[in-house]
């Protein structure tokens, strides 16, 4: 019988349970923390034992709990933006305009998913986008069944695309600023192989997306006759107050943009632009008051999975935050890469940011708790800090879109409808080419002792 992957919440709680078994065996410790350029980093060297916290049942119980409420503004994002787009697919104006996509794009359809990749590295390298990718899905999904692909296709594009970026990026100051800032490196400095960098895994990526869509894509007949059986209006053209709805969410997804770019929007800002956005689309597609809020609220059911799956995602860093055996962790196997030569501390580095990302999801957070303790390390066996730091973007991006515990990426593929089991072997191997050319792209900038220093 084949092997059966279990449900995403009872992956995750058999995940924070078997961390909680661990914090038993994993002695207690902590590095003292000290504030630097506005920010708390650890202080190289400073690592003590404490006093031991293992985790009991009742911590594996309010780990729930306690990850939902750290991670609350996330949770309620998710749901505003189901409930958003439940208000403006309700309108018809996204279906609509995207048969006039299709129709103009005939044969060319893996030529439109490799330039929307490309757009999504070149986002993910830039502005860092990451959670903002959930906003786009639901077009995206809509996209790729019209074009003959499937619901996986449209998430790859975004999910899989600025992940890429995200993991190769040049100018992403929520990573790289703030990683070469405590390394004490030039702001932004390195760009040239950084730019080879993200060429070379947006490449990588854009192929590994059209092939997959080209071998499971449906003939165009199949395709048109399913949309026909699923939507007898046919071809309509778009009405007046659709193609103001489409005016609506084109400048709220231009909003995003300018906002994380600009105005330093975090998700709270996020949040309330499509809560108006909802308002101003029932309005626009005339729903009236309470026709909005019954489409709003059946949007935000829909993806109550994946709203409450990051709450549970966050679920293991609870236990060990709480046991104190983060630092614990993160000591011993830098202790373990300090005896290392050449390309095997390389190796060394790149799998304590790999397992670190599983432990500590946030970029900024991963760079705050890692970098202070292996730049310093990295300088005493010989590898520059700007490959540390390229090792800690690998290791930070190159998961987030696999791993459960990553909370966003969760509520991706509720949005999409997909199991994480149906993505993991969809992803597997893209996954793994990632950390070989990864590995690939360190040993070749650790042979021209890329710099500065």
């Amino acid at each position: 019988m084949a092997l059966r992957v279990p449900h995403t919440f009872a992956l995750l709680f058999g995940l924070v349970a078997v961390a909680a078994l661990a914090t038993h065996w994993i002695p207690a410790g902590e590095f003292e923390r000290v504030e630097r350029g506005g920010r708390v980093v650890v202080e190289p060297g400073s690592y003590a034992a404490v006093d031991a916290r293992p985790a009991g049942p009742a911590a594996v119980l309010l780990a729930f709990p306690r990850g939902l409420q750290e991670t609350a503004h996330i949770v309620f994002y998710i749901f505003i933006i189901g409930g958003a787009f439940g208000v403006v697919n309700a309108t018809g104006a996204v279906e609509t305009s995207i048969r006039g996509v299709v129709r103009l794009c005939g044969g060319r359809g893996e030529l439109v998913i490799a330039v929307l990749t490309v757009l999504f590295s070149l986002a993910g390298a830039t502005i860092g986008m990451a959670e903002e990718t959930l906003v786009f899905l639901p077009g995206l999904v809509v996209l790729a069944r019209r074009l003959g692909y499937d619901e996986i296709t449209g998430g790859a594009i975004a999910l899989v695309g600025a992940g890429a970026g995200f993991s190769g990026a040049f100018l992403n100051p929520f990573t790289v600023g703030v990683a070469q800032d405590i390394a004490g490196l030039p702001l932004f400095s390195g760009l040239g192989y950084r730019l080879v960098v993200w060429l070379v895994l947006t490449a990588v990526t854009v192929v590994y997306i059209v092939r997959y869509a080209r071998r499971q894509r449906r003939e165009p007949a199949a395709a048109a006759a399913a949309s026909a059986a699923a939507d007898p209006a046919g071809d309509r053209p778009l009405a007046g107050r659709q193609v103001a709805v489409l005016a609506l969410l084109a400048l709220a997804l231009a909003a995003v943009v300018a906002g994380a770019l600009a105005w330093g929007w975090g998700i709270l800002e996020l949040s309330a632009l499509f809560v108006a956005v909802a308002a101003a689309a029932g309005a626009a597609g005339g729903l009236g008051a309470s026709g909005t809020a019954e489409r709003f609220v059946e949007g935000a059911a829909a993806i109550t999975g994946g709203a409450l799956v990051v709450g549970l995602a966050r679920g293991v860093l609870v236990i060990f935050e709480g046991a104190r055996v983060t630092d614990t962790i993160l000591a011993a196997m830098a202790g373990a890469i300090q005896d290392l030569p050449g390309w095997a501390s390389v190796a060394g580095l790149y799998g304590v940011q790999v397992v670190l990302n599983y432990l500590v999801p946030s970029g900024s957070g991963q760079a705050a708790l890692s970098i202070p303790i292996l730049a310093p390390l990295a300088d005493l066996v010989g590898v520059t800090r700007q490959t540390t730091v390229l090792a800690y973007q690998f290791g930070d991006g190159f998961s987030n879109v696999f791993t459960p515990t990553q909370g966003y990426f969760m509520a991706g593929l509720a949005l999409l409808g997909v199991s994480w089991e149906r993505w993991v072997r969809f992803m597997w191997r893209l996954e793994c080419l990632w950390l070989a050319v990864g590995f690939a792209l360190l040993l070749v900038a650790h042979g021209m002792r890329w710099g500065p220093f």
